[in-house]
């Protein structure tokens, strides 16, 4: 009943289409740009329920408060505590390894705003877990949500960084002058 409700949501009423081409396996890392807007949780969300996937994803403590709090650690939401001195990276990574299934949603930008600098956390948690990332894009000028690339991280950052910052260059974001893939063109 829920997946036939977002897929008539998201594809029917609201015109998104999907173009996934990529074997998501039993643990991966979904790297998900551009994220320049709150509505790029709902397309995820439902995207999600559509295709009857699930996956958790990194999001900062403050939104964990009553009553969302409740709400997104029960569809995979994991606070961030930035001013805390732990490496998030090597938990995730050790979790991962760990557990006989693992998919994390990772916004390389960390925030809605422009940044001009991505973060790499996503890149260092598949590194140590030894598990593929793939490249989720939302394209909001054409409605489409598309993962046609898979990236085996190597240890060579700046090449695979680069590499992933121009999958994501010809994707709209909500509000475009918030997404920018820095200097790597």
């Amino acid at each position: 009943m829920w997946k036939q409700f977002c897929k008539w949501l998201l594809y029917k009423r609201m015109g998104w289409t999907a173009e996934v081409t990529q074997h998501h396996p039993e643990k991966y890392i979904i790297c998900l740009a551009p994220h320049t807007s709150n509505w790029d949780f709902l397309i995820g969300q439902l995207y999600n329920g559509a295709e009857g996937l699930k996956s958790n994803f990194l999001m900062k403590k403050e939104w964990f408060f009553w009553p969302l709090g409740p709400l997104f650690r029960s569809i995979g939401g994991i606070p961030v505590y930035r001013q805390k001195h732990t490496s998030m990276t090597d938990a995730m990574a050790e979790t991962a390894r760990q557990a006989p299934a693992f998919r994390l949603c990772i916004t390389p930008e960390g925030t809605r705003s422009r940044v001009e600098e991505w973060k790499k956390g996503f890149y260092f948690i598949a590194l140590k877990a030894e598990l593929p990332i793939l490249l989720y894009g939302v394209d909001y000028e054409k409605r489409l949500i598309r993962c046609t690339k898979t990236i085996i991280p190597n240890g060579d950052l700046e090449g695979q960084m680069r590499e992933i910052k121009l999958y994501y260059k010809d994707f709209r974001g909500k509000k475009p002058e918030n997404f920018t893939i820095g200097n790597a063109e």
